[in-house]
C-alpha cells in the first residue's frame, strides 16, 4: 500500500490531496483510507512537478468533510 498524500481541502466536490515527494499515482488509481475503506479515484494531477496535488473523485457515500487532514493510500 503506497501513500498517496494528505487531504488538504475540498473543492468543487473533489478531495484535493498533497502528494509526497517520492511518487505520484496515475489518473484512475483507486484511493483508500488507513482502514482500507474505498475513498475514490484519482481524476487529475496538477501543480508543481516536485510535489503535485491530486484531485480525488469520492466514492458513493463518502462525507468529504470527514476526510480533511486524513492520509490516503493507493489501493
Amino acid at each position: 500500500m503506497n501513500r498517496v498524500g494528505d487531504v488538504v481541502r475540498i473543492a468543487q466536490g473533489l478531495l484535493v490531496v498533497r502528494a509526497p515527494d517520492d511518487a505520484t499515482p496515475e489518473i484512475g488509481t483507486p484511493v483508500v483510507d488507513e482502514t482500507l475503506a474505498d475513498v475514490g479515484r484519482v481524476v487529475d494531477v496538477f501543480g508543481p512537478v516536485e510535489r503535485p496535488y491530486l484531485a480525488v473523485s469520492p466514492a458513493d457515500g463518502i462525507v468529504l468533510a470527514d476526510l480533511l487532514g486524513e492520509r490516503l493510500y493507493a489501493d
